[in-house]
């Protein structure tokens, strides 16, 4: 039986994923409530600290104080969000930081990168379907952008931590990829996310013009350690 400290940690790693998963996605107007009441830092700051996160010193130091926003607050710091947002993940003809770990490992290889056929993509699109995942219904995006790797990252620690039950038809949880829903996840940590993930921390922390987006990759870095 798992110790309740280890079952603790997959459960702070569940939530740690789904908040970066959330704070990686196109902006929507639940992010920017968040960041204009200061409850995305608050959010931050708490998981780095039951993580024994260091952030750096200036973690946050522009954000809003910690108060009810009003639906003006909001409506004023989405559009800059997604402005950003478009520079840097989606931008024409090139994304200053590239959202996708496809094309970052093609470049690791010395080759231009297509998005879905290339073999990096490809390998993380049969991960995701070893364990009984798939593209949601009427979306075609690419299944290595880093808010979808840490959507799976947050469902096999919730499937290990038992916060997240295994929907209806999935596979058996020793069919996952290594034997478990953890052994998945550390897999898939070092075999994807962690071969380009820092990386991507550190191109966004540089590029960025938004506090927010520096304080996304402080945290993102600080997770990957």
């Amino acid at each position: 039986m798992e110790s309740n400290s280890s079952t603790q940690t997959w459960q702070l790693r569940t939530a740690a994923c789904e908040f970066l998963a959330f704070s990686l996605r196109y902006p929507d107007t639940t992010l920017a409530q968040a960041v204009a009441s200061g409850e995305w830092h608050d959010a931050a700051k708490e998981i780095a600290a039951s993580l024994d996160i260091r952030l750096p010193d200036d973690f946050g130091a522009e954000a809003p104080a910690g108060t009810a926003p009003t639906a003006q607050d909001a409506d004023a710091v989405l559009p800059s969000l997604r402005a950003e947002a478009t520079r840097l993940f989606i931008g024409a003809p090139d994304a200053v930081c590239n959202p996708y770990e496809g094309v970052w490992r093609a470049a690791d290889d010395g080759v231009q990168a297509l998005l879905f056929v290339n073999p990096h993509t490809m390998a993380v699109e049969r991960f995701c379907k070893e364990c009984g995942l798939g593209q949601p219904e009427g979306t075609n995006e690419p299944l290595d952008h880093i808010a979808t790797e840490f959507e799976l990252l947050e469902y096999l620690a919730g499937l290990h931590s038992g916060i997240i039950t295994a929907p209806e038809g999935a596979p058996e949880l020793d069919a996952f990829p290594g034997g478990s829903p953890a052994a998945a996840y550390d897999g898939f940590m070092q075999d994807h996310t962690l071969l380009w993930a820092p990386r991507f921390a550190e191109k966004l922390a540089t590029e960025t013009r938004l506090p927010f987006y520096r304080d996304v990759a402080a945290l993102l870095k600080g997770f990957l350690g």
